[in-house]
């Protein structure tokens, strides 16, 4: 009882909190908004991206998170630019969420558990507090594979802009524009690459920028050879074709490796589920037959051994050629 006392006053206060830190609208902002109105009308968002705001709901954990550090851990922030989170403020929504998750289950396990309740809220906590980790790093290796599927296509593109006439810069912010449907991920990258380099970054800069953010062998294998050909004067056309052929044999090479590996992990339940099946089926009916057959022939040759053994039987005791011909008439007639 007191551990549910318990959850429903932190649960109570964490919404308390919340509520009572999140941001009112200033004058400013009011004149903000209405100067800004004509611009927005072309490019509306939809009513439930706007009421999602990621500043104004990560306002609560940002003053909380003030309390202990001024910034937010630089290798949680790698982390989420690793996984494509680069605001300031989804570093502050995930350490909210590590506090949040676990209460909240926490919570739950205190209201509908009612045996064994200490436990169970342990681990609830636990699990709540990993669970973002857990997460965090499925959205990291997701991210970075789509990158690495879709970057032969991409290069295929800039050589075809390379070859059309188009300068490298340009040829990047031609591929991002392309690729914004087709592949996301890609595309914000390179759109990054060239928001980096009109705000003033060098052109080598932000492209090793790119690189530690998608955190890749072939990219930084691209960015070297983006490098090497800058600096050289090489035509960088026939280098993207070269480089996108190799990028595509490797997939292809990944694809059959993963090909191969399935005979030896469908083994297991090859054993555990598809054999015993197989088994029950084609060797029970035979079985059910068999044992049926036995009895039946077991039971003859009972009744025979009983008739031979009467004093008072009026026929002479049968051969033993007639006995078993008689006890396999007998489990015949049985089947």
């Amino acid at each position: 009882m007191a551990l549910i006392i318990l959850g429903i006053v932190l649960f109570i206060g964490f919404v308390f909190v919340f509520l009572l830190l999140m941001p009112r609208p200033s004058a400013a902002g009011a004149l903000l908004h209405q100067v800004t109105r004509p611009v927005r009308l072309h490019t509306e968002l939809p009513a439930w991206r706007t009421a999602l705001n990621v500043d104004r709901f990560a306002r609560p954990f940002t003053l909380v998170r003030s309390l202990f550090s001024p910034e937010p851990n630089a290798q949680l922030v790698r982390r989420l630019y690793l996984a494509g989170y680069r605001k300031p403020a989804h570093a502050d929504i995930f350490l909210g969420s590590r506090l949040a998750l676990p209460a909240a289950m926490g919570l739950i396990i205190a209201l509908y558990v009612e045996s064994n309740t200490i436990i169970f809220f342990a681990i609830a906590v636990a699990l709540g507090f990993f669970i973002p980790d857990f997460w965090l790093s499925r959205a990291i290796n997701k991210r970075r594979d789509k990158i690495k599927l879709s970057l032969p296509d991409g290069l295929d593109f800039l050589a075809i802009c390379l070859e059309a006439g188009l300068g490298l810069d340009q040829g990047i912010v031609r591929l991002g524009q392309e690729l914004r449907i087709s592949h996301p991920a890609l595309s914000e990258e390179l759109l990054q690459i060239n928001f980096e380099q009109r705000a003033g970054v060098p052109r080598i800069t932000a492209w090793k920028a790119f690189s530690d953010r998608v955190d890749l062998e072939s990219v930084r294998s691209f960015v070297a050879m983006l490098i090497q050909t800058d600096r050289f004067g090489t035509a960088i056309s026939k280098s993207l074709g070269t480089f996108s052929d190799a990028l595509r044999t490797q997939r292809r090479q990944l694809a059959e490796e993963m090909a191969a590996k399935t005979t030896v992990k469908m083994v297991l339940p090859l054993v555990l589920f598809i054999f015993p099946a197989v088994g029950i089926v084609v060797v029970g009916p035979p079985f059910i037959s068999i044992t049926r057959h036995l009895a039946n022939f077991m039971k003859c040759t009972f009744s025979f051994t009983t008739r031979r053994k009467r004093p008072s039987c009026p026929f002479a005791s049968p051969s033993p050629t007639q006995f078993w011909a008689g006890s396999l008439a007998c489990s015949a007639e049985g089947l």
